[in-house]
């Protein structure tokens, strides 16, 4: 194998008209010193004549050839919040061009017109890619339930000499080559406390050790050559871990990291205004200063027009990461911090938001939620105020299931009519139909077992006659908003004309709660004991709310998105407290 000084001289031979050592000396970074052993080394094994390239040494050269280029778009970038909810950050439009169409042009100027962009997240607006460069284009079905080693196992069989590069970095200068001497990570020095990957090296540059997080340290930034040598052993590697637990939520350069004797991967430094990410539109309103007025974004539009400002007042954007049907996050306006809430994918098929926003309304009338400032009923967009100093509640903590349990009597005591109803046992069979629809909706033995258990206990709580009420339906401990003094009821997506024991039932069902200890929660709410036939019913809606929230749980799945343990718990609540509401009324 050629010494890398000896690979940098070929280079340079083979793409320049060279006629002496001098020249060679001005155009590479080697000492003269580098520069004449390194042209003996190449005469004596054939590959140079005089200052010209052999074909012995065009055939060393073309092992060292690019192959290809992997661009992995697949992602959702959610750091860069709003702008990525309306479209993938790669297609982002940074000084008249966008990002990744900048690095397809980069590429192929380099040589490199074997592209593959792997894309996921809003996979369609990327399409049109292909016909305008040439390119191939891969979807990623998992980009969602994988971290970003997916990508490249859908893609392993491309990968050879070849560039991995994330569409959404922005290279000021084109850093791509036709021919690489060894695998490399880009990067860039981090003046200061950073969180990124911080690289150690040995003296050839070496990455030796990879620690996340540090300070004053050169970091991971930018794009990655894999050789062909370092692409099969990753992949090898790859293909035997990847069904192992926890090895979906690992990046592909965990993996790596976890086996750095098995894959040597060298340093490639840049100067750090070579190679720009933009992980929040701040950074990117630095660079480019179009986005101070115009951030091209409908979201920022709709903060713009309730709050009666400047879309350069919008700033500090930070994502929520809480919520299992939307997407928010916190912002600042001259000094005040505000919630917008952006509708999930497919709660259009399950959520009213004209009843949504009536919801509100009340809610703020009747001051169980004094954040609420505006919401759109046509679109499903919300902006409200945010509390500082909020504590997560605490199904545990007595002071906190009281003034819940006070809220959600108050709204049931007001008796608000309503022309929206939102009953949970229809909407529960609504919703399995959806997600029966889908091949990816996970499968439980007993689904429709636990259906024929529920629809028998709905009947029998349907004709205990209670009055419906204004129902919240989704009490559960994230709606619950708490500082510790104050409490507020938030989120009334589910909300509508509904049996009051179903906030009761949603509440305990989410909870860990014994059916002792979820009688006591009963006793709170009512504020004495119940009859038998209150607590029968209030108890049957746990397995009516708890059913609800199974299937609604496994829709959510069968459109890809990960419930989480919630999926579990709400089968088996179903099942435990149907069987229990059945004997509790055959005892009548």
């Amino acid at each position: 194998m050629m010494s890398k000084s000896e690979f940098e001289i070929l280079c340079l031979l083979y793409k320049n008209s060279i006629n002496c050592e001098a020249e060679i000396l001005e155009k590479s970074s080697l000492s003269l010193e580098e520069v004449k052993e390194g042209i003996i080394s190449l005469r004596k094994q054939s590959f140079v004549e005089e200052f010209k390239v052999t074909e012995e040494g065009k055939s060393e050269l073309s092992k060292y050839k690019v192959d290809n280029a992997i661009i992995m778009a697949a992602g959702l970038s959610s750091r860069f919040a709003p702008l990525s909810f309306e479209s993938p950050k790669g297609l982002l439009e940074v000084k008249g061009e966008v990002l990744i169409e900048r690095q397809i042009r980069q590429l192929k100027e380099a040589g490199i017109d074997n592209i593959t962009i792997v894309v996921g997240y809003m996979k369609e607006k990327f399409y049109y890619l292909k016909d305008k460069f040439n390119v191939e284009i891969v979807v990623n079905d998992e980009y969602n339930k994988r971290n970003n080693n997916s990508t490249l196992y859908l893609v392993k069989e491309k990968l050879n000499n070849s560039y991995i590069c994330s569409s959404d970095n922005y290279f000021t200068k084109n850093v791509f080559e036709d021919y690489v001497y060894s695998s490399y990570y880009a990067s860039v020095y981090d003046e200061g406390e950073t969180e990124e990957y911080c690289l150690t090296c040995d003296k050839d540059g070496l990455i030796t050790e990879v620690a996340v997080g540090g300070h004053d340290s050169w970091v991971m930034l930018g794009h990655v050559y894999f050789s062909k040598e370092f692409s099969k052993k990753f992949v090898d590697i790859l293909v035997k871990e990847y069904n192992e637990p926890g090895v979906d939520k690992m990046l592909w350069e965990d993996i790596y990291i976890n086996h750095l004797s098995e894959l040597p991967m060298y340093i490639n430094k840049y100067n750090k205004e070579d190679i720009l990410e933009f992980d929040y539109l701040d950074d990117l309103r630095a660079f480019d200063k179009s986005y101070v007025k115009d951030s091209r974004s409908k979201i920022i539009k709709n903060i713009c027009s309730v709050l009666k400002c400047e879309e350069k007042d919008v700033e500090k954007i930070v994502l929520i990461k809480k919520g299992l049907t939307n997407s928010s996050f916190i912002f600042e306006v001259k000094g005040n911090k505000y919630v917008y809430r952006n509708p999930g994918v497919g709660t259009e098929e399950i959520i009213n938001r004209e009843s949504e926003a009536f919801s509100q309304k009340v809610a703020k009338e009747l001051e169980l939620d004094d954040t609420f400032i505006y919401m759109n009923a046509q679109e499903g967009w919300k902006v409200s105020k945010f509390i500082d100093n909020c504590v997560d509640f605490d199904y545990r903590n007595q002071d906190d299931v009281k003034k819940a349990m006070k809220l959600v009597k108050k709204l049931h005591d007001a008796c608000v009519p309503t022309k929206w109803e939102f009953n949970i046992f229809k909407e529960g069979g609504k919703l399995l139909d959806l997600a029966s629809k889908s091949e990816s909706m996970p499968h439980f033995d007993d689904t429709y077992d636990i259906c024929e258990k529920i629809s028998k206990v709905y009947d029998l709580t349907e004709k205990d006659n209670v009055p419906k009420r204004l129902c919240h339906n989704d009490c559960y401990d994230p709606n619950f908003l708490t500082n510790g003094k104050e409490m507020y009821l938030i989120d009334w997506e589910y909300s509508g004309g509904a049996d009051p024991a179903s906030d009761i039932g949603t509440f305990i069902c989410c909870s860990d709660y014994s059916v002792e200890e979820a009688i006591e929660i009963l006793k709170i709410y009512f504020g004495r004991e119940l009859t038998l036939e209150e607590r029968r019913h209030y108890l049957a809606y746990v397995s009516i709310s708890a059913y609800y929230w199974f299937v609604w749980a496994l829709y959510k799945e069968s459109l890809g998105e990960d419930v989480g343990d919630y999926l579990k718990i709400w089968h088996d609540y179903a099942n435990e407290y149907s069987d229990m509401a059945l004997k509790l009324y055959e005892e009548k």
